[in-house]
């Protein structure tokens, strides 16, 4: 993954903090602000909340990352853009997990009245429990 080349592309200059969220973006799908900050910090001990919030919303304008939010849960960051995939999420422990399209290309879903819109993007979200949940509860 060449995260320079990635920023350049995306008309954002090249900056440590930069670097240093995307890494941790790509090394953890799904993760939330607070566990980017402690990963960032591994590499950058002084990066600030803010440099992160900031730098995390350069990429998501940009459209190097993906904000997701299911319901009751803090925004979430991943790296897979541009497939309108989804989500499956666990009501027991939170877990995510992607989940490719259901028809395999976007929209996924065409709504049965679009009143008009121009639809190039479908949000789906999958709940239930996960395998382990599921096994814990049924022990």
């Amino acid at each position: 993954m060449d995260v320079p080349r990635m920023l350049r592309g995306a008309a954002l200059r090249v900056t440590r903090p930069r670097v240093a969220v995307l890494h941790a973006v790509h090394a953890h799908p799904h993760a939330d602000t607070e566990s980017i900050i402690t990963a960032v910090r591994r590499d950058l001990p002084d990066v600030s909340h803010q440099a992160v919030y900031d730098v995390l919303r350069a990429l998501t304008t940009a459209g190097l990352v993906r904000r997701i939010e299911p319901s009751g849960s803090v925004a979430r960051y991943e790296s897979r853009i541009g497939d309108n995939h989804h989500h499956l999420v666990c009501r027991s422990c939170g877990l995510i997990a992607d989940v490719d399209c259901a028809v395999g290309e976007a929209p996924c879903l065409t709504p049965s009245d679009d009143r008009g819109f121009s639809v190039d993007e479908a949000e789906v979200v999958y709940w239930g429990r996960c395998p382990d949940c599921s096994d814990a509860g049924n022990s």
